[in-house]
């Protein structure tokens, strides 16, 4: 019996957001694996910002997706069929496996988990790429030293919700910016987080000097634009700014706003470094590991925002863009 695999394959470049018409909705079989290959059934598909990035025909760190080519995404599902000795069909894997519902994929790429040991959602949120960002980029990147004060954009998001917790984790104070004051209600009663400023209703330079009176160590920055540059101007002497991703930007027609008040860094000695997940793709375990220790002790807590429904990406998409999303966003495909 033959398997129906929807796709969602990108046929257009995005001009500023992306529009359900720079996609298409198609059905096929779904794939044979060859050797070393398996055939996975994706349970949950991961939207994150890069997404937007990939569409772009430019050069980056991974090449851009083809038009006619499925959309790239992560994802975790069940192995249906399996050439690659290290999997067995009933196993589960985590990989780069596409907006779609079956994906063929090479097992060297693909990493076997256990849904025993967590549910499956957190294998792409809090164990999967956000978790090894906001572990690697703030304990590798950022560094953070006992109290000090590490200050995240998007704070509510997927990777900035860990990062503070992280931080706090790492005895620093941790002070996000969030959107609303249901957001902002969150990330400091439940995550645990110094304070939190709102940016739609704050200002937020002042919100940072009444928050970081010794100035910013660690800026983990998500968001780029207006917010970075207040963040550069409450630096201190020696700070740390990761540079995670810049989501304010994705969708602009113009150039990307590069950062007015750079001269923080020279001043305050001080450095900006961009950082990319994979390049850690060799330590992923370590961090597995302490990430998982640290949710089955209680210290650290994940949000997932799931939809159902396949057939819904484009606008759940855009969820990330228009700051509706309200921890990990995914897609339910089962």
């Amino acid at each position: 019996m033959s398997l129906i695999n929807r796709q969602w394959l990108l046929t257009a470049r995005p001009v500023g957001e992306p529009q359900r018409s720079d996609f298409t909705f198609v059905s096929t079989e779904a794939g044979e694996p060859g050797e070393n290959q398996i055939l996975v059934r994706n349970h949950y598909i991961s939207l994150d910002p890069a997404m937007r990035g990939w569409m772009n025909d430019v050069r980056s760190y991974v090449p851009p997706v083809g038009l006619g080519e499925v959309m790239r995404a992560g994802g975790v599902g069940e192995v249906i069929a399996s050439k690659h000795p290290n999997f067995a069909p009933g196993d589960f894997a985590v990989g780069v496996f596409g907006m779609q519902d079956y994906a063929v994929a090479d097992g060297k790429t693909a990493q076997k988990v256990d849904p025993k040991l967590a549910p499956l959602p957190l294998f792409i949120s809090a164990l999967g790429m956000p978790g090894m960002t906001a572990y690697f980029g703030l304990l590798d990147v950022g560094n953070p030293q006992p109290g000090q004060t590490v200050v995240v954009s998007a704070a509510s998001g997927a990777v900035g919700a860990l990062v503070g917790q992280i931080a706090k984790i790492k005895g620093a104070r941790a002070v996000g910016i969030a959107g609303g004051p249901e957001k902002c209600a969150y990330v400091t009663d439940v995550l645990g987080f110094d304070a939190c400023i709102d940016y739609k209703n704050e200002n937020v330079g002042k919100g940072l000097s009444k928050h970081c009176p010794n100035g910013i160590d660690v800026y983990f920055d998500n968001v780029g634009g207006e917010i970075l540059d207040f963040a550069l101007a409450r630096l201190a002497h020696g700070a740390r700014v990761p540079i995670c991703g810049a989501i304010s930007q994705y969708n602009n027609t113009t150039p990307v706003a590069g950062p007015k008040n750079y001269l923080s860094l020279l001043v305050n000695s001080a450095r900006m470094e961009g950082f990319v997940v994979f390049n850690y793709a060799a330590r992923y375990g370590e961090g597995m590991q302490a990430m998982a220790q640290w949710l089955a002790e209680g210290k650290l807590k994940s949000r997932e925002d799931i939809v159902e429904g396949l057939e819904h990406f484009p606008e759940t998409l855009l969820k990330l863009f228009h700051g509706e999303n309200f921890g990990k966003l995914m897609i339910k495909t089962i």
